[in-house]
């Protein structure tokens, strides 16, 4: 059995895109997947939204490009236990867009994506 290192999880909804970026640059799909819910939904940039192993499939497709993210987040909306990220990120020479994400505090009180669409409105 193969141990992958964690990343820790946040208490504050604006710093869950720093971990997002944190679990990205590992560069592992499995590291990756839990700042996510189980059942949270990844929109694909062709506009179709999968979960489960086709959403560690799809951040694969992006870890595969070798580089780091850097994000940036413009807006956080809190309401409750969920809040609305708004967040530019950029992996330099190949990606870059405005995600609009969904994050939700779980009973542990940490953030986790119920919704990531990475692409936002540049999705189809």
């Amino acid at each position: 059995m193969t141990h992958f290192p964690s990343v820790p999880l946040t208490a504050g909804p604006a710093e869950h895109p720093f971990v997002f970026q944190t679990a990205f640059n590992t560069g592992s799909a499995e590291i990756l997947d839990t700042v996510y819910e189980p059942d949270a939904v990844f929109v694909r940039r062709d506009g179709v939204r999968v979960s489960g192993a086709e959403r560690r499939a799809a951040n694969g497709g992006i870890l595969a490009l070798g580089q780091p993210i850097k994000v940036t987040p413009r807006q956080v909306h809190v309401s409750g236990d969920l809040a609305l990220l708004i967040v530019d990120w950029v992996i330099e020479g190949h990606l870059a867009a405005t995600a609009t994400d969904v994050a939700r505090r779980g009973e542990d009180g940490l953030w986790r994506y119920v919704i990531d669409n990475p692409f936002g409105l540049g999705a189809p």
